[in-house]
C-alpha cells in the first residue's frame, strides 16, 4: 500500500466526509479509495467492461439476417 500526504479543500473535506458516513467506511482513505474506483467504473471504456464482453458473447450466438444493401432494406435510399 502506498501512503500519500494530499492537500484538499475545504469542500472536498466535506464530500470525502460525507461519501465515509454514506457508505460507513473507517477512514477518509477509504472513502478516497471509494470515489476513485467509482470514477474507474465511470470512465472506464465499454469494450473493457465485463458486462459489455457477456453481451457481445450472447449477441454473437444470436441468428443473423444477411443484408447487401443497408439503405435499400431500411428504405435510406437519399
Amino acid at each position: 500500500m502506498v501512503q500519500a500526504l494530499i492537500k484538499i479543500s475545504e469542500n472536498t473535506n466535506r464530500v470525502l466526509n460525507i461519501v465515509k458516513a454514506k457508505y460507513d467506511l473507517h477512514d477518509k482513505s477509504e472513502a478516497v479509495e471509494f470515489v476513485i474506483n467509482r470514477y474507474i467504473e465511470y470512465e472506464e471504456e465499454p469494450e473493457l467492461r465485463s458486462e459489455f464482453i457477456e453481451k457481445m458473447k450472447r449477441m454473437k450466438k444470436e441468428k443473423s439476417i444477411r443484408v447487401d444493401d443497408f439503405a435499400k432494406r431500411y428504405g435510406l435510399d437519399v
